[in-house]
């Protein structure tokens, strides 16, 4: 009995194509997005663990100097002459033709993990076999060493001149280069020196840890790239939700249009005595037939928009928090039964009121399809009082708990209160507008456009939400750029930075830049913990670039002077909010005295707590702080670096121009951002499908009201302008309504979420320019959206028309 039943309700279908394209269509595209974002975190979180595995395998731990800078390869001897299970690292970033990579050196003799920390790697690509992967590890050991690198890292590497040879692997993150870490240090300028150790502490030596290598302190691995990481990718899992509903709005909307139009079909399948139970059984399985259908389809749409954005997503990660991602996207179980999951619960949610509404329909109860839309108009009061309490309950949130959780509770508060709010809200200004216009025709078109309402609520709901999300978003990285733009221009005050290879070249190129450069400023910095956190301590120099451009958030008078004596300190602005410091609180410097805290300065990037001591003061605390890096300052910076090239054998990246570092940062944010942009775009596309869908489903069922105008004297032609005209005002008024919440979601993101996730608030800026362009696509989506139907319409014979009189509606 079931699957009759099942076959008659999808006679419905059959007749009506369109309406089942739309319905796979709109499930497919929520499912793909949500499912798309899933698999970019589940790439992520796997290439965290692979990189603790290469670096840090079988529970090796981490351990650098204490003062964060090289680590003498004599201590590394004396570790292991002690018996302790330990491997060197050498880490620095390459210049090759103007482009930075981050370069790894191993030893894969004494690496922790599968291979000497080689396993996977080798071969990686899957076009070697067992002979040509043991003359790559071979080449690998010796001189000149070879270079692990992506293929399209690779191929980028092509001809370059001072490199070894460059082997694929499609293991190792892109812009990354591993190498055996004797070719690091000829390609770093580090011979004698290594960036960490990683030690077992499972095999212990024969003395303490503390005795042998007393300058080692326990560093942050991959987990802590993974924990800091862990905001980026709630952003994106709030976003592919986002996605989610504003498609699932389709589904919600094609399902409750076509139960409407089935009404009179399952009337009659009552009548003839079928059971109540049967019903919804075959309603039930319809949706899940229809879910499964739709989630492969929108699998395999996720697994391209992902492949397609992996790119920048390992951009973002790469520029904010140093961690490296894989270059190809890998299919996994766990994406995909999460995209086949939220298609079951989606389809089951949407066609909940369905089911609801056919058990509780009598045998006697009207067919006729506007009678749901008359019925929704009654619950307007109620949806406008839940969009005004989720909004209050949204805002009141922040106030009751911390963390990032709290702010897409807020987030989430206010763009759904908006969204219930916006029914309303258009039914209020069309009933408003009525009251002032004369003509009967005016009065038609506004009563009519106010009946249709309910109709098209959810696809109205689904395009203010994309409108919404995308002016908060815009406004967001607009006001990100504008300030990261001018804060740069702060930091970056010097025109040349160096970077010695040693002490000794230190000393050489500080003489010779004090006879050459107007002032030689040190950016001497010691890795500790700050408030039981790692962090960055660094000194500064009495001098007027400082005072004169460094950003400082707020200051105690004389901030500057009492830093320079040795009787203040500044933090970042991430350590001041996470800790709730206050200005003049007694700050507690590693190894040193209790300071005031007399600065807070912005810090925008770093997910580090950072202070800044007088550098006498940090070499005074921290003797064998390195001093290697320098900010020059001059007025000939191409001369100056040119006789610099000439007098001393640097590293590649060892001499860089303030220019250079401007375009790389900005670069970064550029891509960091493209995943958001991506995302908005994507969107706002399934919200005019949405608008799209409602439109052309209730083409079908607007005859019974446009008949008797038509009958009355309005032409076809007339009637299709004005279906036009409709869904351009429409939009429109969506647009103002979503200015607002997109403004206030604007603020929520720079003021509440970016705070919790990365530590620092942004100003907000106002892009008009950016607000009338987007005007202009809600309009183009409306008129888009509305362009067959009312093709249709104007096009529909006469006879049409006419029957409407002779039927039953």
């Amino acid at each position: 009995m079931t699957w009759r039943i099942l076959l008659t309700l999808a006679s419905h279908w059959r007749r009506h194509a369109g309406q089942f394209a739309t319905l796979l269509v709109g499930l497919a595209l929520a499912v793909g997005l949500w499912t798309s974002v899933q698999a970019i975190n589940a790439e992520a979180r796997a290439s965290y663990d692979a990189a603790s595995a290469a670096l840090g395998g079988a529970g090796a731990q981490r351990y650098q100097s204490e003062d964060g800078g090289p680590i003498p390869l004599a201590t590394y001897a004396a570790l292991r002459r002690a018996g302790w299970a330990a491997s060197p690292v050498v880490e620095g970033e390459l210049a090759v033709d103007g482009r930075l990579y981050a370069v790894t050196g191993i030893d894969p003799l004494t690496a922790p993990g599968p291979g000497g920390g080689l396993g996977g790697v080798l071969g990686g690509d899957g076009a070697g076999d067992e002979d040509g992967e043991g003359a790559l590890a071979l080449a690998f050991l010796t001189a000149p060493g070879v270079l692990l690198a992506a293929p399209e890292t690779a191929s980028a590497l092509q001809g370059a001149a001072g490199l070894p040879r460059v082997e694929t692997s499609a293991q190792v993150a892109p812009g990354m280069l591993l190498t055996d870490i004797a070719a690091a240090q000829r390609l770093l300028g580090m011979e004698g020196r290594l960036s960490a150790v990683l030690i077992d502490p499972a095999r212990q030596g024969l003395a303490p840890l503390s005795r042998v290598a007393p300058g080692l302190v326990q560093a942050g691995g991959s987990g802590d790239v993974a924990r800091l990481t862990n905001s980026f990718h709630l952003n994106l899992t709030a976003f592919g939700f986002l996605s989610f509903a504003v498609g699932l709005f389709i589904v919600y909307a094609a399902i409750g249009l076509a139960f409407e139009q089935r009404r009179a079909s399952l009337r009659t399948l009552r009548a003839l005595g079928a059971p109540l139970r049967s019903v919804i059984a075959a309603l039930v399985l319809e949706a899940l037939l229809l879910a499964l259908v739709a989630g492969l389809a929108g699998v395999a749409l996720g697994y391209a928009v992902a492949s397609a954005l992996l790119p920048d997503v390992a951009a973002t990660l790469r520029g904010l928090y140093g961690a490296e991602l894989g270059g190809a996207l890998s299919v996994r179980p766990g994406w995909i039964v999460s995209g086949l999951a939220i298609a079951v619960i989606g389809a089951l949610a949407a066609t909940a009121q369905s089911v609801r509404r056919a058990a509780s329909m009598g045998l006697l109860a009207s067919a006729r399809p506007r009678a749901w839309a008359r019925a929704s108009t009654r619950r307007l009061g109620l949806q406008a009082g839940a969009g005004v309490a989720l909004i209050a309950a949204g805002l009141v949130t922040p106030n009751f708990a911390d963390g990032i959780v709290s702010g897409f509770i807020l987030l989430g508060g206010l763009l759904l209160g908006a969204a219930l709010l916006l029914a309303p809200a258009l039914a209020m200004i069309l009933g408003g507008l009525q009251r002032m216009v004369s003509g009967a025709a005016a009065e038609w078109f506004l009563a009519d456009t106010r009946q249709q309402l309910p109709s098209l609520a959810l696809a109205l709901m689904a395009l203010m939400l994309a409108l919404a999300a995308n002016l908060g978003v815009g406004t967001m990285v607009g006001s990100f750029r504008a300030t990261f733009t001018g804060w740069l221009d702060q930091r970056l005050a010097a025109e040349v930075y160096v970077t010695a290879s040693d002490e000794a070249q230190a000393a050489d190129l500080r003489a010779f830049l004090d006879a050459e450069a107007d002032a030689v400023l040190p950016i001497w910095d010691s890795e500790r913990d700050l408030l039981g956190a790692p962090g960055e301590i660094y000194g500064v120099a009495d001098h007027a670039t400082y005072r004169d451009n460094w950003p400082l958030l707020t200051s105690r008078p004389g901030a500057w002077d009492a830093l320079a004596a040795g009787e203040g300190v500044m933090v970042n602005e991430q350590l001041w909010r996470r800790e709730r410091l206050r200005l003049g609180e007694a700050f507690p410097v590693p190894a040193g005295p209790d300071l005031p805290i007399v600065a807070v300065y912005s810090d925008y990037g770093n997910p580090k707590g950072q202070i800044m001591l007088g550098i006498n003061l940090l070499t005074e605390l921290y003797p064998d702080v390195s001093r290697l890096r320098y900010a020059v300052r001059t007025d000939r910076p191409d001369a100056l670096m040119d006789d610099i090239r000439a007098r001393f054998e640097l590293p590649r990246a060892g001499l860089v121009d303030q220019q250079s570092i401007k375009q790389f940062s900005l670069s970064v944010f550029e891509r960091t951002f493209a995943v958001t942009g991506a995302l908005n775009v994507l969107t706002l596309g399934v919200a005019a499908f949405a608008m799209f869908a409602s439109l052309t489903t209730l083409a079908t069922m607007r005859l019974p009201q446009l008949a008797p105008v038509w009958a009355l004297g309005m032409t076809r032609r007339t009637l299709a302008q004005l279906e036009l005209m409709r869904a351009a005002a429409l939009a429109a008024l969506t647009f103002a309504a979503a200015l607002p919440a997109g403004l206030a979601l604007a603020w929520a993101l720079l003021a509440v979420v970016n705070v919790e996730a990365f530590g620092w608030r942004l100003p907000v800026h106002v892009f008009p320019l950016d607000w009338l362009r987007l005007f202009a696509l809600a309009l183009l989506a409306g008129l888009l959206a509305a362009a067959l139907p009312a093709r249709r319409l104007a096009s529909r014979p006469p006879h049409a028309f006419l029957a409407v009189f002779a039927q039953e509606r």
